[in-house]
């Protein structure tokens, strides 16, 4: 029925994988043009930490993580509840994948002999394109448009300008740009007047101006059962300490609301399961050297410690009072989050207002987009993928 139908996907991680499955399976004809010498190679990437594909958690938490400038509530929603969270396990069993939900929610594939792995997902996956029909075409760079809106590659040397019906741009952000997301894709569709929300690191580290004093006792040390604040968003977790800054699950949830401030910093408690009140009485009559019996009666980590004696413009501590209110609101200045190319995502994207409810640019007809070339953003757990598997079946369907 949809043989008329031809379609180009422009990259080959998993929502442009994604696009192709569903396109192809109603009958369309499908190529898929990747840049690297093989698709799939950010997906590998994320599985070296164990592919966490989704998360298990209730759907309306689920859907409570993801932001983005402008965007469209009701319709990422739709895109979403399209292929949530129980679809990707359904659709992994389909390819021989047993899933598994840690007590953390996140879901990953069940291991293969101890080891959780991407690649036979990825293997299989690309086997049952292969099988519905979907030509790949690898080390095939995007460089634009011609004048009819047939997509311009280079490939060999050469530049190829095939013709389809139907474009789907899935080219991801600018993390892990040796996979092939480089984000270069900006300056082609800045070039037709399409607007692009900068892309940001996110999901990374921020950076700090130690004190050689803190680094030489706590570089590498964790701090753990904290609360940290941005704004009016909080997160418990644990942060480790680096040479450029902090590193942790926690700061990553809130670069959204670390971004957004005019000086970022961030707000840690140090004792979130411990009052003011009872801190204090913990110290009894200590006069002197506050931080050491700090350290022993309230339980301070070694960094914490040092974060407490090194810091500028803290102390000396006159009192345990004092002390107290540094443990449960503690200000860390923040100078800039690690450069993109270490992200594990980017922020940013093209603009909700180019695109129509099909996810179709509204100054390119025909062309359609999936993936983190949007502007959404989503904290590490499964989020990530989830919306990537998600806007490729909405614009594989879409693009029919």
């Amino acid at each position: 029925m949809k043989k008329n139908l031809h379609i180009a996907i422009i990259g080959g991680g998993p929502a442009g994988l994604r696009a192709a499955e569903i396109s192809a399976e109603a009958g369309a004809v499908v190529t898929i043009y990747e840049a690297m010498p093989s698709v799939g190679r950010k997906f590998l990437i994320a599985g070296k930490s164990g592919l966490n594909l989704t998360n298990a958690e209730s759907w309306t938490a689920f859907l409570e993580k993801y932001s983005g400038s402008g965007m469209p509530e009701y319709t990422w929603q739709r895109i979403l509840n399209g292929f949530d969270n129980h679809s990707i396990r359904e659709w992994a069993a389909t390819l021989g994948i047993e899933t598994f939900a840690a007590s953390s929610g996140k879901v990953f594939p069940k291991p293969i002999e101890g080891v959780i792995r991407a690649a036979p997902l990825l293997r299989r996956w690309v086997e049952k394109l292969r099988y519905l029909g979907v030509t790949i075409k690898t080390r095939h760079r995007w460089c634009g448009f011609d004048k009819e809106q047939n997509p311009i590659f280079e490939h060999g040397g050469k530049k190829i300008t095939p013709e389809h019906s139907s474009v789907i741009l899935a080219l991801g952000g600018a993390s892990w740009p040796q996979t092939g997301s480089d984000g270069k894709w900006t300056s082609i569709l800045e070039s037709h007047d399409i607007q692009v929300t900068p892309l940001q690191p996110a999901n990374c580290g921020w950076e700090v101006n130690w004190p050689d004093q803190i680094l030489a006792v706590a570089e590498g040390l964790p701090m753990k059962n904290l609360l940290l604040s941005a704004g009016e968003k909080k997160r418990h977790g644990e942060l480790v300490i680096t040479n450029y800054g902090l590193e942790g699950g926690p700061i990553y949830r809130l670069g959204p609301a670390i971004r957004s401030q005019q000086n970022p910093a961030i707000t840690i408690d140090f004792k979130p399961n411990t009052s003011h009140e009872e801190l204090i009485a913990k110290m009894g009559n200590v006069s002197k050297n506050y931080v050491r019996e700090a350290h022993r009666r309230w339980k301070l980590d070694t960094a914490t410690c040092a974060i407490l004696k090194h810091m500028p413009d803290r102390g000396p501590w006159r009192d345990t009072t004092q002390l107290a209110r540094e443990v449960k609101n503690c200000r860390i200045p923040l100078t800039r989050p690690r450069p993109i190319a270490e992200a594990i995502s980017s922020a940013g994207g093209i603009a909700w207002h180019e695109l129509d409810e099909n996810l179709m640019l509204k100054k390119l007809p025909n062309v359609f987009i999936a993936g983190e070339m949007m502007d959404w953003d989503a904290p590490t757990g499964g989020y990530l993928l989830q919306a990537c598997f998600a806007t490729g079946t909405y614009v594989g369907r879409a693009s029919l």
